[in-house]
C-alpha cells in the first residue's frame, strides 16, 4: 500500500529515496527556503502518513495539524527538534535511529580532541597569514584521562580510539546498568568525581530538561587546571558564557565544539573571537555514509511501523504508546 510521507528537509541519501520510491510512496520535500511554517501548512494539506524528521523543527502546532500522521523517525538521534510531548499525546510513536552516525561522530569527536590539543587550526591560521609560529606548549594525551558523560555507542567508540593513544577513561552515565561492559574504563559515582578527575570532558548525552545546562561554570571549576571540553552532543548541554569565561581566563586549555547553542552562529558571537577552541557546523554525523545509515534506518523505521512489523521498542523514544 502507497503511502505519503514528508521528509523535513530538502533531499534525503540515496539509501532511504529508493525504499521509499521502491514501494511506490508518495514523497513530500521541504525546502530550506521555505516560510518557518511550511511544514505545519503542508501538513494541514496532504494526508500524510508518516514523517522523517531531520533538522527542521517539528512543533507541537505542526503535529496537531497532521490528522493521518501514524509515526514518526528521527534521522538520527537527537529529538529535541520534535514536539514528542505532542506526539505522545496522539499516540504517535517516534523511532530513532541509533548507531546510525555513531562511527562519524565519534571519529570527529576525536579530531576536535587532537585539533584543540595540539593547538592544530591555530597554527594553521597562523601560517596562512604569513607567521612562522609554531606552538609548543600543546597537551600530549597518553596517561590523561577522558571523562565520558553518556556511555552509549558514540562514547564507546571514541574510548577504543583513545585506549589506542594510550589514554585512561572514566564515565559517568547514571543511566547505564550496573553491570554493563565498561571496557576498561573506570565508572564514576558522580558527575563531580568525573569531572574531577577528567584532563578531557567529552559530553554523548541527548538534550533534555535535565541536561540543559549541565555543565556550567561549577562543573568547568571542578575540572583539573588546562582542561579540554569537546562537546558533539547538543549545544545547550554546556552554559556558553561559563564556558567562553573559562577560556578566556585559561582554566580550560582549549575547546573543540561541533554543536553550540546558537547555530547558525551570528558573526558577534563570542566563541568566534577565541583562538583557543575549535569550531565545526554541527557536522559530526554529516558523512556520506552517516547519512545513508540515518536516510535508511528511519525509512525502514516508517515503513515497518506503517506495514505491521515495527522497529525494536528500544528505537522508539515514547514507548508507552506502543502499549
Amino acid at each position: 500500500m502507497p503511502y505519503t510521507i514528508l521528509v523535513t528537509a530538502p533531499s534525503l541519501a540515496s539509501a532511504g529515496r529508493q525504499l521509499l520510491e521502491a514501494g511506490g510512496h508518495r514523497v513530500i520535500y521541504i525546502s530550506p527556503s521555505d516560510d518557518p511554517t511550511a511544514i505545519e501548512k503542508v501538513l494541514a494539506a496532504e494526508p500524510v502518513d508518516a514523517i522523517i524528521s531531520r533538522t527542521l523543527a517539528l512543533t507541537a502546532d505542526a503535529i496537531k495539524a497532521a490528522t493521518h500522521l501514524k509515526v514518526i523517525s528521527k534521522h538520527g538521534v537527537g529529538v529535541n527538534n520534535i514536539a514528542v510531548d505532542a506526539a505522545t499525546a496522539r499516540s504517535i510513536p517516534v523511532y530513532v535511529t541509533p548507531g546510525a552516525n555513531a562511527q562519524s561522530v565519534a571519529e570527529m569527536a576525536l579530531g576536535l580532541l587532537l585539533a584543540a590539543a595540539r593547538r592544530i587550526s591555530w597554527m594553521d591560521a597562523q601560517l596562512r597569514d604569513g607567521r612562522w609560529a609554531r606552538a609548543q606548549d600543546g597537551i600530549e594525551l597518553s596517561g590523561r584521562t577522558i571523562g565520558l558523560v553518556g556511555f552509549g555507542q558514540v562514547a564507546r567508540k571514541l574510548w577504543r580510539a583513545c585506549q589506542a593513544l594510550g589514554m585512561n577513561a572514566r564515565i559517568y552515565d547514571p543511566f547505564l546498568p550496573q553491570d554493563a561492559d565498561l571496557e576498561g574504563a573506570q565508572r564514576a559515582a558522580s558527575l563531580l568525581q568525573l569531572l574531577e578527575g577528567s584532563h578531557v570532558l567529552s559530553l554523548h548525552i541527548p538534550l533534555t530538561a535535565q541536561t540543559r545546562g549541565l555543565i556550567g561554570a561549577a562543573e568547568l571549576a571542578a575540572l583539573p587546571a588546562g582542561a579540554v571540553l569537546i562537546n558533539t552532543a547538543r549545544g545547550e548541554v554546556v552554559d556558553e558564557p561559563a564556558l567562553i569565561a573559562a577560556l578566556r581566563s585559561g582554566a580550560l586549555y582549549a575547546a573543540g565544539l561541533d554543536t553550540t547553542a546558537q547555530e547558525p552562529m551570528l558573526p558577534d558571537n563570542p566563541l568566534l573571537g577565541l583562538e583557543n577552541i575549535v569550531l565545526t557546523p554541527h557536522v559530526a554525523g554529516s558523512t556520506p555514509a552517516a547519512l545513508a545509515a540515518m536516510a535508511e534506518g528511519a525509512a525502514r523505521n516508517v515503513l515497518g511501523f506503517l506495514d505491521g512489523t515495527p522497529p525494536a521498542a528500544s528505537a522508539c523514544v515514547n514507548p508507552t504508546v506502543l502499549s
